[in-house]
């Protein structure tokens, strides 16, 4: 399966619920193998801004498949348990990618 991540983030971008975020937070997603794709997603209490490319700094990382990444921003793949201890999704602050699931209404 082929995704297109420019346009998935796009969407994304655009469900944006402002107020969800009290302060800046920065994400960096991995989405793919080591040589896929690069996001920097910088979230402010305002706006949501994405830029393809590794942050210098972030305070959450993402690492998971470029297909489950597109499944979770349409809403047909919730992670759970499982998906962490397996390794279909990884995050250094899980508690953070809760609250950028919140924001984007995910």
């Amino acid at each position: 399966m082929s995704v297109d991540l420019a346009k998935t983030l796009e969407s994304l971008q655009k469900r944006y619920v402002p107020g969800t975020i009290k302060e800046t937070t920065t994400y960096y997603l991995s989405l793919g193998d080591a040589a896929g794709e690069k996001w920097t997603v910088k979230l402010t209490p305002t706006a949501a801004e994405l830029a393809p490319g590794k942050p210098e700094n972030a305070d959450c990382v993402l690492k998971t498949s470029a297909e489950l990444f597109a499944k979770l921003v349409a809403g047909t793949w919730k992670p759970g348990a499982m998906d962490f201890m397996s390794g279909k999704i990884k995050t250094s602050d899980v508690e953070k990618l809760q609250r950028l699931q919140k924001a984007f209404g995910l």
